[in-house]
């Protein structure tokens, strides 16, 4: 919590029957022009199940809606499919792409930007 008081953001485990499903995190928070963003990453057996799309809404509702952010992104690879679904099941705007944004693995990888607005999101 010392690292969220900070400005920092914070990680949170995902836990699905007693088992570590995953992990989200609010990355810095900018207060000054109310804008964060948000990653995450689920264990492959627990993917499809909503687990993610529920852990995000609920970050987003806690950003937008109690802590008064205006802004949220979310970036995904853009061959990752599975990750570009949630933002785009949850309303978000496909800004555009940034390109070569993460070395993964061996390669760079382009990365989708989505952006929601407070003035947009519907709980």
């Amino acid at each position: 919590m010392q690292k969220f008081a900070a400005g920092n953001g914070f990680e949170a485990g995902i836990w699905h029957r007693g088992q570590l499903a995953g992990v989200i995190g609010i990355h810095y928070i900018d207060r000054v022009n109310r804008k964060t963003s948000i990653g995450y990453w689920l264990g492959e057996s627990f993917q499809g199940m909503g687990l993610m799309t529920k852990a995000c809404k609920a970050c987003i509702d806690y950003l937008l809606v109690e802590q008064g952010m205006n802004r949220v992104e979310i970036r995904c690879a853009v061959e990752n499919q599975r990750s570009r679904a949630i933002p785009e099941r949850l309303g978000f705007t496909n800004e555009g792409t940034i390109r070569d944004a993460e070395w993964l693995y061996d390669h760079f990888v382009d990365h989708v930007v989505y952006g929601m607005l407070a003035r947009e999101w519907k709980r």
